[in-house]
């Protein structure tokens, strides 16, 4: 597969051409390294869990769904092998002892920080030889383009037309 995108055409913009094409270049071949290398063992859904709850301490079902943007029986669902695995267990809620909140288990951490060094180790071998002036900006604008999609995203979810 070549990473040149198909010519744009007098009705479209050849940079968002360009760019619509990289971006599921992108997405089909990180997927391919996630899969291929073990870097990935755990999955998209799982490290994004792990890693909400280790930054930001036990939470209850809703509220991690409504930090990750999807649906509460959909991090149900994600959850159900965490928890199976010992990765994440469930813990009384201070507030309400009735409620129980989900927390990172000391081995989801070392799970986490294991796959977290993993994918930081492909990054740099992928980045090699790329100015530092370069990664930077390419991290500053992903981390942007992540934004609008964010954006955007709660803008559709708000829209009962849709886009």
């Amino acid at each position: 597969m070549t990473t040149t995108s198909p010519r744009a055409t007098t009705r479209t913009d050849p940079v968002h051409t360009q760019l619509q094409y990289q971006v599921a270049v992108f997405a089909r071949r990180l997927e391919q390294v996630r899969t291929s290398d073990g870097v990935g063992a755990l999955d998209r859904a799982a490290y994004l869990l792990l890693d909400r709850l280790e930054r930001h301490g036990p939470a209850n079902i809703k509220t991690l769904a409504d930090c990750l943007g999807i649906d509460s029986s959909t991090v149900t669902r994600q959850v159900a092998p965490l928890v199976g695995a010992a990765l994440v267990g469930r813990v009384r809620d201070p507030a309400d002892r009735r409620a129980v909140r989900l927390a990172l288990t000391p081995l989801g951490a070392d799970r986490l920080a294991e796959v977290r060094s993993g994918r930081e180790e492909l990054i740099r071998r992928l980045l090699d030889g790329w100015p530092a002036e370069e990664q930077r900006a390419f991290c500053a604008l992903l981390a942007r383009f992540n934004g609008s999609l964010e954006s955007y995203a709660a803008g559709a979810e708000s829209d009962p037309d849709g886009p």
